[in-house]
Formats: structure tokens, sequence, C-alpha cells
């Protein structure tokens, strides 16, 4: 993969860099990327709300790994992609200094849907997520009211999944993460 976009100024004649420059700079509003489409972020309570209750749940184990949790920058180098997950599980050490991670220096991906933007969720951030590395990657479906857990990232794809599992089933995380998600609120 190649370096991430320096964060203080951009090669006019390269148009990712380009692009992703412009929206770091897109007027203090978060906003992501998805295959060249710009798309504002702006989730509702009840979205919200679930991605809040599954951070209450990862809280204590990702602080026991030395992790922090959020929605920051992910940067997908060699594509015209920029994601603000609805939350990502980095190490510590990584998330210091403001700089934008890649998919593979995460543990875990959540994405959230919403009406807008589910599709893009099930098909395309799962496709993009396992071509660059994330290791797990949690959809937590609203619409379909179900979770599912994609693991053993490959470049066609994830090679196991666990689901869907409909709300109310508990759905495992595996090491290191070691945990089991109570997804009955959502």
């Amino acid at each position: 993969m190649s370096a991430l976009p320096s964060e203080r100024s951009y090669d006019a004649a390269d148009p990712e860099q380009a692009l992703k420059y412009a929206i770091r700079h897109y007027a203090g509003d978060r906003v992501q990327v998805v295959e060249g489409v710009i798309e504002p972020m702006a989730p509702q309570w009840d979205h919200e709300t679930l991605a809040d209750d599954l951070r209450y749940q990862l809280f204590g184990r990702v602080r026991e790994l030395g992790c922090v949790m959020g929605s920051g920058d992910l940067d997908l180098p060699g594509s015209s992609n920029w994601y603000i997950p609805d939350i990502a599980v980095v190490p510590r050490s990584l998330s210091k200094g403001g700089r934008t991670l890649l998919p593979d220096q995460t543990l875990l991906v959540v994405e959230v849907t919403s009406d807008s933007n589910a599709d893009t969720d099930r098909v395309v951030k799962r496709r993009r997520y396992a071509e660059y590395g994330a290791p797990l990657y949690l959809l937590v479906d609203r619409q379909d009211r179900g979770c599912t857990l994609f693991s053993e990232p490959g470049a066609l794809g994830y090679t196991r999944v666990a689901g869907p599992l409909p709300f109310g089933e508990p759905i495992e995380l595996p090491e290191p993460f070691g945990l089991r998600v109570d997804t009955s609120e959502f």
C-alpha cells in the first residue's frame, strides 16, 4: 500500500491526494468518501444510541488491551475512499498525533447501518475493509435487525463470517477481545 497523504500539503497532480486533502479541510464538517462520492456524516439519535450501547460493552476490554475507540479517519490509499467508521478500536500508541490510520492498523471496525447508507456498509465497506486488512468488521444492521461479524480478511473478502444473528442473540468477538456482545438492547 502507498504512504499516507501528507497532513499539511498535497500534490495537485495526484487526484487521490487532492481529493483526500479537500476532505480533510471541508469546512470543519465530518465527511467521508465512498468510491469517490462525498458523503456528509450526520447520524440520527437512534443510530448513535446503538453505537453508544456497543461502546459501553467494549470499553473495559478496550482499555485492558491498551487501545482506544472512536470514529477517527481511515484512509484507503490507492483508492478514492476515506472512511469514518462508527467505531474503530486502535492501539493507543497509534492514536496519538492526530494522524489518519489504515484499516489494517485497527483491531475492530464497526459500522451501524442507516437508511441512507445500509447497502454501502453491507457491500462496499465490507469488501474494502477486507481488502485493506481490517482484522474484524462488525456490521450492525438496523434495517435487517441483525449483526454479522466478518473476520480473516483477504484479497477476495472476508473468509470467515458469523451471522447474521438477529438482535437479541449475543455475538462473540474473538481474541484479542474474547468478549460476548449483548445485542438485546439494539
